[in-house]
């Protein structure tokens, strides 16, 4: 489990939600306070999660995503500067068979941010739906370097 390196929150013993809890606050209550910049202020939102929660290897960001309930992430297909990851779990399989208008922008922020701190250059990362799952792909530019102080 990972621990939030800002507060003494102890996340490493786990308690469970149901699958209503964590839909209510997906589906209704974001979209409510959120309203049409829902997508971008969830990405941005994903980055800010990334950053207190710095992961170093895909390994830790697959089991985060295990941990923080997101899904089981696998990598679909790798490239140069670009990879590709599915999200999938049994939320999403059912969100697709129910939902319209899914969005994933804090995941693809969320992975955005965290390959930008492991690579240490720009990233951005956009999500692509599928049948039953989520693609999100991550592109970055090696030439762009950050300085991450």
């Amino acid at each position: 489990m990972f621990k939030k390196r800002t507060n003494t929150i102890d996340y490493s013993h786990e308690i469970t939600t149901t699958a209503f809890g964590y839909e209510l606050f997906r589906e209704v209550l974001l979209p409510e306070l959120l309203g049409n910049e829902q997508p971008n202020i969830l990405y941005w939102t994903g980055k800010e999660i990334a950053r207190k929660f710095p992961l170093s290897t895909r390994e830790e960001i697959e089991q985060f995503f295990k941990d923080a309930g997101w899904g089981a992430l696998t990598i679909a297909q790798e490239k140069k500067n670009e990879i590709s990851y599915l999200i999938q779990s049994p939320l999403i399989e059912e969100r697709k068979k129910t939902s319209r208008d899914d969005c994933y922008q804090l995941e693809a922020g969320f992975l955005a941010e965290q390959f930008q701190y492991m690579l240490q250059c720009i990233t951005e990362a956009y999500e692509t739906s599928k049948k039953n799952d989520v693609q999100i792909t991550i592109k970055w530019d090696p030439k762009d370097k950050i300085n991450l102080g």
